[in-house]
């Protein structure tokens, strides 16, 4: 596990938002564990996402456990990129917030 620190992170909050592709991340956490501004949590796919999939990674998610990345604090990412390396799905990219 790499160690959190804020010395890396480019932005003001709020300028880049982590964007999160459902289709290819399984749940394992990585982001949550790097991310020094807590922007991450992991849980249950919500019923809408889980319904917008097709029917190949509905069955990827079941066998992952049906857990997803979610960004409850996108407000908060720094830009640092850490969760974008860490991830082993490569199901993160860093955006512009509107």
């Amino acid at each position: 596990m790499r160690e959190k620190s804020t010395g890396d992170c480019k932005q003001k909050p709020g300028v880049i938002a982590p964007v999160v592709d459902l289709k290819r991340c399984e749940g394992k956490g990585d982001c949550l564990e790097v991310c020094p501004e807590n922007v991450f949590e992991i849980r249950r796919i919500d019923e809408v996402d889980y319904l917008s999939l097709d029917l190949m990674h509905r069955l990827k998610l079941r066998v992952h456990g049906m857990k997803v990345a979610y960004t409850p604090n996108a407000h908060a990412c720094r830009s640092c990129g850490l969760c974008v390396t860490s991830c082993p799905e490569h199901a993160i990219q860093l955006a512009r917030t509107a």
